[in-house]
């Protein structure tokens, strides 16, 4: 397998990315981030959507989205598996009306291995992204914000190809605007994980690599590694810095999800997914829209 190039381009674009989105204190109250969190974390266990934030909870800064996105992840009361990495690529952010990436959170009890059935009645999203995964074997370092992403990479003990079925608790969310999307837990719903990808795969060229998903079949999407912020390693080094800037904890076993290759993949129920990731396997998931079918 072909060298990938590290050509100093990561921290352009990640320089780039934070200048459009300066960390800011957190201006909501404990009771505005109490009431946000509960409204969000009753949609997430009901599957059930809602139009806007209780009156005065609005968040209006990404730290208040993160803010409530924490408390959130209390109530919701699952053990964490991971992280994803939303909007990384043109086409992730189009779809959601945003301009930078963000993170969010994977919920254990929405972490399904391949080949997955899941139900898609209450899913208003409707899309499949393929996903590039990573898992650490160790903790990160707390408080390095500028790791690069070869040293980033030293933390990893796993890849895995993988898909993403997002949702937005928002009926709107293309319009809701970036703080509010990271409060909904940066529009995680559920993740379909393959198999770990055998043998030596870390000197890839991960920015030229294809991966093609099939809808029934048919070839739909075609994507390369170079649609993740140039490449997922430099997907995972961003989110590495910015988890540290927000004192949030990357650790060992944590899984992160780096971000759509190609396009969202439109998806209703009936369909079968399957995203190919040549030498490094394959992640295949069928849509039901009854529970239990």
């Amino acid at each position: 397998m072909a060298a990938g190039r590290r050509d100093g381009g990561w921290r352009h674009r990640v320089s780039n990315c934070r200048a459009r989105h300066s960390l800011t204190t957190v201006e909501m109250n404990d009771e505005q981030i109490e009431r946000a969190a509960a409204a969000l974390a009753a949609a997430w266990r009901d599957d059930a959507h809602f139009g806007a934030m209780p009156e005065g909870c609005a968040p209006a800064t990404l730290a208040d989205g993160y803010a409530v996105q924490s408390r959130l992840a209390k109530l919701v009361g699952t053990p964490q598996s991971g992280w994803k990495i939303a909007a990384t690529s043109a086409g992730g952010q189009r779809h959601i009306g945003v301009e930078h990436p963000l993170i969010g959170r994977l919920f254990a009890d929405r972490v399904y291995p391949a080949p997955a059935t899941l139900m898609m009645r209450d899913n208003r999203m409707r899309v499949a992204e393929a996903e590039f995964c990573f898992r650490f074997g160790r903790d990160l370092p707390a408080g390095v914000t500028d790791l690069t992403a070869e040293a980033v990479m030293e933390y990893v003990d796993a890849l895995f190809p993988a898909i993403e079925v997002p949702d937005s608790r928002f009926v709107d969310f293309v319009s809701v605007g970036a703080p509010a999307l990271v409060a909904d837990n940066a529009c995680a719903r559920e993740f379909v994980l393959g198999e770990p990808v055998a043998g030596d795969w870390r000197d890839i060229a991960f920015d030229r690599f294809p991966v093609v998903v099939y809808l029934d079949g048919e070839r739909a999407v075609e994507g390369v590694g170079a649609d993740v912020l140039g490449d997922p390693r430099d997907a995972l080094a961003w989110m590495a810095n910015e988890c540290a800037r927000r004192d949030m904890t990357l650790k060992s076993g944590h899984l992160v999800t780096t971000g759509v290759l190609g396009r969202p993949l439109a998806i209703a129920p009936g369909n079968r997914v399957r995203a190919d990731f040549g030498v490094l396997g394959e992640v295949e998931l069928s849509l039901s829209g009854e529970p239990g079918a």
